[in-house]
């Protein structure tokens, strides 16, 4: 474990990150997959923010100097898969706490340009009792369609298409001025959404493997227009 406090001074902060990274790095060159966890690159991209502005950078977006993005390439491209030969990779998990629920602030957006894959936690998903709190729709993989077989790819994008049309729809509903019958892919979503959210509720100490989460999704989808 590597730690730096929010009351160190920015280089340690900063170098708290490469630190990890090295250390990370030196286990995955011999060999071995690791894993690697890092809260948060937000509070890198800050104390990055502060060197910068202290060398007389001008600010740009919101406050963050140029060689914040620069900068932060240059750590997360460290993780990933080693040289030709090498066996050992490092699988990073990097958090980023976005400003006022703004998931294109700076700091989100380049993060995202950056990695392979998105997993978005919502505030108002959480509020409503639904943990995790994933926002299903936002968070994506690049690499998740060549891991899936082709049935199950097929359910993850049905399951897409339904939580996508329910959300579109959600305030016509919510408003009466969508009438039951009107249009049958808008039912089906009125009558599976809910069942695909509850299929994603998951206890603390609850534990699945992705053949029963696949199991438990494609339940979820059996269409019964009667609602039995």
């Amino acid at each position: 474990m590597v730690c730096a406090t929010s009351d160190s001074p920015p280089l340690m902060r900063r170098e708290a990150a490469h630190a990890a990274m090295t250390i990370a790095e030196h286990f995955a060159e011999s060999g071995r997959q690791v894993l690697l966890l890092m809260d948060s690159v937000t509070r890198f991209a800050m104390a990055l923010r502060e060197i910068g502005l202290a060398a007389g950078e001008p600010p740009a977006t919101r406050g963050y100097t140029p060689s914040v993005f620069a900068e932060l390439p240059r750590l997360l491209e460290r993780a990933g898969p080693r040289g030709e030969g090498c066996a050992g990779a490092i699988t990073g998990l990097f958090t980023v706490l976005v400003e006022g629920d703004d998931h294109d602030e700076p700091v989100a957006d380049a993060v995202r340009g950056i990695l392979d894959g998105h997993v978005v936690l919502e505030r108002r998903i959480a509020e409503r009792g639904r943990y995790p709190a994933v926002e299903v729709l936002r968070s994506l993989s690049r690499t998740v369609p060549g891991c899936l077989e082709p049935a199950e790819r097929e359910l993850m994008q049905r399951a897409r298409r339904i939580l996508a049309l329910h959300a579109e729809m959600a305030d016509l509903v919510r408003l009466g001025a969508y009438r039951a019958g009107t249009d049958p892919a808008v039912d089906e979503a009125l009558r599976l959404a809910p069942r695909i959210e509850a299929m994603l509720m998951q206890g603390k100490g609850e534990r699945s493997s992705v053949t029963e989460a696949f199991a438990a999704l494609e339940a979820a989808l059996e269409d019964n227009a009667d609602g039995a």
